[in-house]
């Protein structure tokens, strides 16, 4: 009986005990990053096994570029696209969370998450593009991390140098190689827009470059770029 109650106590302690060290994991690489760049992220490693499914050869597309060196047409782009609040915010969007919840329950299924771009920056370092309330719940510890270990300017960076924006494409850098045949740092207001416009879905844009949709969300873009403000 004595044995059994040590087994049980241990079958409760063990998730608890995996948890931290899951807790562990997550904090050193966090500090780590804060620090040096990532050369790859969750993303990235499920992309290209992927891409190498069809060719063993295949290779992805990503060149870190210092934040300095992207153009700051990009980065208002990027957050009057995706995050306009995303300066004055500890990482979650209240607002925007309660309507992707309202969204959620009209249509039956998890189809948004009002994610902030520290959200999406956790997700992309760490995590699958599998949609879920357990994942988001993890999603929004790492955001905490993120948001209490690095700067805002860290955080963007990061996130403008391993988003996916392509079939096979990663980073602001890359981004304007593959679809102007420039440097990051040369995108004027229109291409930026309009990169920024694919983020939601860019290997379907990439694939679908003249898509109607794409260029309305391109003109609303290019609209709210002045008014946004970056770290």
């Amino acid at each position: 009986m004595k044995r059994f109650g040590r087994w049980l106590r241990w079958g409760l302690l063990a998730p608890f005990a995996l948890a931290i060290l899951w807790l562990l994991w997550l904090f050193l690489w966090v500090v780590y990053w804060g620090q040096f760049n990532p050369g790859t992220t969750r993303f990235m490693e499920i992309r290209l096994a992927e891409l190498r499914e069809k060719n063993p050869e295949a290779v992805l597309r990503q060149q870190w570029v210092p934040y300095a060196q992207i153009s700051i047409h990009l980065k208002r782009a990027i957050i009057a696209a995706e995050d306009a609040k995303f300066v004055d915010h500890e990482g979650f969007d209240w607002e925007g969370i309660q309507k992707a919840m309202e969204k959620n329950q009209k249509k039956g299924r998890f189809v948004a998450g009002g994610s902030t771009i520290s959200q999406q920056l956790a997700k992309n370092l760490f995590l699958t593009p599998t949609k879920s309330y357990f994942r988001k719940a993890e999603e929004a510890v790492i955001t905490l991390m993120l948001e209490n270990l690095w700067s805002k300017r860290r955080i963007f960076e990061v996130y403008l140098n391993v988003i996916e924006w392509g079939n096979g494409v990663f980073g602001a850098e890359a981004a304007a190689r593959h679809y102007f045949a420039v440097g990051a740092r040369q995108l004027g207001p229109a291409q930026a827009a309009r990169l920024a416009g694919m983020v939601p879905n860019p290997r379907f844009y990439d694939r679908n470059r003249n898509a109607p949709g794409l260029g309305r969300k391109t003109a609303i873009i290019l609209a709210r770029m002045p008014s946004a403000e970056v770290p």
